[in-house]
């Protein structure tokens, strides 16, 4: 498969690009290229600029197929077009906004039932906390999510997959954790695993067991933890079903030294670790976190300094969750400003789940983390590209960048500012996916 576009504003997102005004970049926050094009070759990117400096072979090609393309149905974009010798597919943006597609860094979309009755007792004055105290909270879901079968929970879990794909969405974190025990936890996880097969998106998985203590258990927290969660992650690791490993560090669910033991079998098993931290009180998983190297700490309301450094050291990324901030009516927000200071990469994410976010719109996430957070918008492209992919420990991934995959997205929109600006609005008018167009 072989394709180009041209005629678009590009923002490449590069942190490691250089000479950029030689590459035609006028705004390097964004790395945009006013009028570039892009080369597809095999499911990556091949060749990127300005179109003033666009290979004397494509200008040549482009020039003999001039009055072709313009005849042809742009809706169809060529693509069966058969006189068409060198590129299987041409794309005239005619001046939109070609960004890598989008990435949800977090999110729990496997899940039996809903919560919309819990939402209500919330209005009512209701806390987190005290929803969860009362049986409600996760809780609730973990009832209705061991009564489905892999199928049913699959089927669940497309319904919100597509949301995220309509808005560009190439790439996705599904955890597990509404299980609390060894067989429902890898129903979750082969059900996150079956995604990709029915639908054109990556999945990367999270072994979530430590998300809170399971109906009826009356053991200790570190005997769950122990008997239930290190048995489950090493079955779910032998069958192939995690790529990551997260635990819930909070004062209503899991504390720091709880976590460890599981952080450690991680590291024996060679997988990365994640944690949410910080949600609702400062509760010491960052440094548990940082200690462990991980990919991203997720909340964050609550870090503090000492915690924001140890997180610059570790080169661990923070995801903020406005969707879940906002649910909550929370109002202590992130640190935005230590993160700045600290060269903490900064990601966004839907935080998709049930209960406390139920979000299925990266761009409303993105719209969030401005009004709510203050973030800038283009921070919050970062957030839901460059760092949402750091964030998951992918390197092939967001960015435009030759040698990466072409997974892209082509808005209709003039500058990248207006992603994060409109609420309500999905200005997507191309996804690109491995290079096809889906």
């Amino acid at each position: 498969m072989k394709a180009l576009i041209t005629n678009a504003a590009m923002t490449l997102l590069d942190d490691q690009i250089t000479n950029a005004a030689e590459k035609g970049v006028v705004d390097e926050s964004y790395g945009l290229i006013p009028n570039g094009y892009l080369l597809i070759q095999d499911g990556l990117i091949s060749a990127l600029g300005p179109m003033s400096a666009l290979p004397e072979y494509l200008a040549e090609y482009l020039t003999k197929n001039l009055a072709k393309n313009l005849a042809n149905d742009m809706a169809n974009d060529t693509a069966n077009d058969t006189a068409m010798v060198h590129m299987d597919v041409t794309i005239d943006a005619n001046g939109r906004l070609l960004t890598p597609a989008l990435i949800d860094c977090h999110t729990h979309i496997v899940y039996g039932g809903d919560r919309a009755v819990e939402f209500e007792l919330r209005l009512n004055g209701a806390s987190y906390a005290e929803v969860a105290k009362a049986g409600g909270g996760i809780v609730s879901t973990v009832s209705a999510t061991r009564a489905q079968s892999v199928e049913q929970l699959l089927e669940g879990a497309l319904a919100r997959v597509d949301a995220l794909i309509a808005e560009g969405v190439s790439l996705i974190e599904v955890k597990s954790g509404y299980g609390l025990d060894v067989q429902t936890e890898l129903r979750m996880l082969r059900a996150a695993r079956a995604i990709e097969a029915a639908r054109p998106v990556r999945v990367v998985t999270s072994f979530l067991g430590a998300h809170a203590m399971p109906p009826g258990e009356d053991g200790s927290p570190e005997d769950y933890i122990e008997k239930t969660c290190i048995p489950a992650l090493r079955q779910a690791h032998k069958e192939g079903l995690v790529d990551a490993v997260d635990g819930f560090c909070e004062s209503i669910a899991f504390s720091a030294d709880q976590i460890a033991p599981l952080f450690d079998v991680a590291a024996e098993l060679g997988l990365p670790v994640k944690l949410h931290a910080e949600q609702l009180t400062r509760c010491g998983g960052s440094l548990l976190a940082a200690r462990h190297k991980a990919l991203s700490v997720d909340h964050v309301e609550y870090a503090n300094e000492d915690d924001v450094i140890a997180l610059g050291v570790a080169g661990s990324a923070a995801v903020m969750l406005p969707g879940a901030f906002y649910t909550l009516r929370e109002t202590q927000k992130p640190p935005v400003a230590l993160f700045r200071k600290h060269g903490v990469p900064m990601a966004l994410a839907t935080d998709a789940n049930p209960g406390s976010s139920p979000l299925t719109s990266v761009l409303l996430a993105m719209n969030m983390g401005c009004t709510l957070f203050g973030m800038t918008p283009h921070e919050a492209l970062a957030g839901v590209t460059r760092n949402a992919a750091r964030a998951l420990g992918v390197s092939d991934s967001g960015m435009l960048r030759p040698g990466l995959r072409a997974d892209l997205a082509l808005w209709d929109v003039a500058h990248p500012a207006e992603l994060s600006y409109r609420i309500g609005f999905n200005p997507l008018y191309r996804r690109i996916y491995g290079g096809q167009i889906t």
